[in-house]
């Protein structure tokens, strides 16, 4: 049977939204201001693939003879990783996930009081680096967790590993994520453990994200309708709250994704490869390092070589994103952007530009034979 991986490098956007500047992100341009940033992207494999094809990019020429390639965009609001990824898999959110760009009002923060029986400090956005040095002694002198959010829809809980252990902030987070329903029921909640010494605190990988339930059918559910496995790498089973995923494997940095998707890969008979490569996002693109999210592609396009040399002549592998982070931008927050595609496949060409759930509409045709009249998406695959 075809198999299929999706692969998403997360906050790699290629342009700006034509509603970009509604969100405070008109003329963004992500891989390529990063491109110029840089001096040029060295990226071998993707410009043969036909990066360079999708838009104009500096060090990536255009190739002669690309794979399917184009822009994809969502059909709803915001610019989240939790709304991205599920319309890649043709959930369509109809409003805007909350926000809280004053940080979270009284009485939110004391029914969190409630469900935690902690009490909280910061409550206000803030970069996740900086957060834990600013408010890191005060936590550890009077043992309040650090609330923080963003400008997108999370609710972000730090905790030092001697104030409180990682088991204990998942379940004050567990408990966050029910209090945080209704009008505030937020993207995302997530865990942020750190360790260290003051003036040299640094995060744990033990970072998780309790994710809202996708409010509607994905193409994940088509699939496991169909007895086909769903293999969530990273913080894919979380951003589903579990829904349509079968199994997780571990992808907290991207050499432990690009490691996974390897094994499954080469183990695998049937099924969906489903991968968030999140380093370009959270390691280097909310802190603007260039160079760093520069190497992070690097280490992807030498994977996505590998990778090349696994397939079957009937799979499909698809590189795409979920929004942009724009180094140019006066803040570190996420950008409204197209994102990549490009699409491995037999006989794989031409240009595609579309909504981003024709990448689960396009899996459930190749792996299935069959499309899906309720979801949105059309498919880029010939059918079989």
């Amino acid at each position: 049977m075809p198999r299929a991986a999706v692969i998403v490098m997360d906050a790699c956007g290629v342009g700006a939204l034509p509603d970009a500047a509604g969100y405070g992100d008109a003329g963004t341009n992500t891989l390529g201001h990063l491109a110029e940033r840089v001096g040029g992207l060295e990226l071998p494999t993707l410009e043969r693939l036909g990066l360079g094809n999708i838009l104009p990019l500096e060090g990536v020429a255009p190739a002669g003879e690309p794979v399917v390639h184009g822009r994809l965009h969502p059909l709803g609001p915001g610019k989240e990783s939790t709304t991205g990824h599920w319309e890649l898999m043709g959930v369509v959110p109809q409003h805007a996930l909350p926000t809280y760009p004053d940080g979270f009002p009284p009485e939110v923060v004391e029914l969190l009081v409630r469900a935690t029986g902690r009490r909280f400090c910061c409550n206000r956005p803030y970069s996740g680096t900086e957060v834990i040095e600013d408010f890191g002694r005060h936590h550890l002198d009077t043992g309040e967790l650090i609330l923080y959010t963003s400008a997108d829809s999370v609710l972000q809980l730090a905790a030092h590993v001697d104030v409180l252990s990682e088991p204990e902030l998942y379940a004050a987070c567990e408990a966050a994520r029910e209090t945080m329903a209704g009008e505030h029921a937020v993207g995302r909640v997530i865990a942020r453990p750190f360790e260290g010494e003051p003036g040299a605190f640094r995060r744990r990988e033990g970072r998780r994200d309790y994710a809202a339930p996708p409010p509607g059918r994905s193409y994940l559910e088509e699939l496991e309708e169909a007895a086909l496995p769903v293999h969530g790498v990273g913080k894919i089973r979380d951003l589903f709250a579990g829904v349509g995923v079968t199994e997780k494997h571990d992808g907290a940095t991207n050499a432990k994704g690009i490691a996974s998707v390897t094994r499954l890969l080469e183990e695998l008979d049937s099924g969906l490869i489903f991968v968030n490569l999140v380093e370009t996002d959270q390691v280097y693109g909310h802190r603007h390092d260039v160079e760093g999210f520069h190497g992070a592609l690097k280490e992807i396009d030498a994977a996505v070589a590998g990778w090349l040399e696994l397939l079957r002549d009937d799979d499909l592998l698809i590189l795409t994103a979920d929004h942009g982070v724009d180094p140019n931008v006066d803040h570190t927050d996420h950008t409204r952007e197209y994102a990549p595609l490009l699409a491995v496949f037999g006989g794989s060409e031409g240009r595609h530009d579309g909504p981003l759930a024709d990448v689960g509409a396009s899996v459930l045709r190749r792996l299935t034979g069959r499309d899906s009249a309720e979801l949105p998406g059309e498919p880029f695959v010939p059918a079989r």
